[in-house]
């Protein structure tokens, strides 16, 4: 077996009716002042729902995420974020968005927070 050393990032989540009203308390805590958006082009809705609870917080939405994260699909995330002035990122959806946000080079103050709606069963 070969020897290896892992370290895990801490992670803090945020769950219950109403934990989305949060995210932009949460991003002045991690210390980031814009985020940019991430969605599919399907999640697009959503992604403006969290761009208007954001307020002047959100830099921008970017509705290209899609599986697999394509090398060019994080370079064109990344140029957005710059062109934006985005310290961070909002993964709104599952795990293309969520995917995106960690294929991405961004500032070391980005984070990712995934939303999901809740399933029919759990309502």
């Amino acid at each position: 077996m070969n020897a290896f050393t892992y370290q895990p990032h801490p992670a803090r989540v945020i769950f219950g009716a109403g934990a989305l009203s949060q995210l932009p308390a949460e991003i002045e805590r991690l210390g980031a002042r814009r985020a940019l958006v991430l969605c599919t082009p399907g999640q697009v809705q959503a992604a403006e729902r969290v761009a208007s609870l954001l307020g002047d917080r959100a830099a921008g939405i970017f509705a290209q995420a899609v599986m697999h994260v394509p090398v060019e699909t994080a370079r064109q995330a990344r140029e957005e974020a710059r062109r934006l002035g985005a310290d961070c990122a909002v993964a709104v959806g599952g795990g293309s968005t969520t995917g995106l946000g960690k294929a991405s080079p961004w500032t070391a103050a980005c984070r990712s927070w995934p939303f999901r709606r809740p399933t029919p069963a759990a309502r």
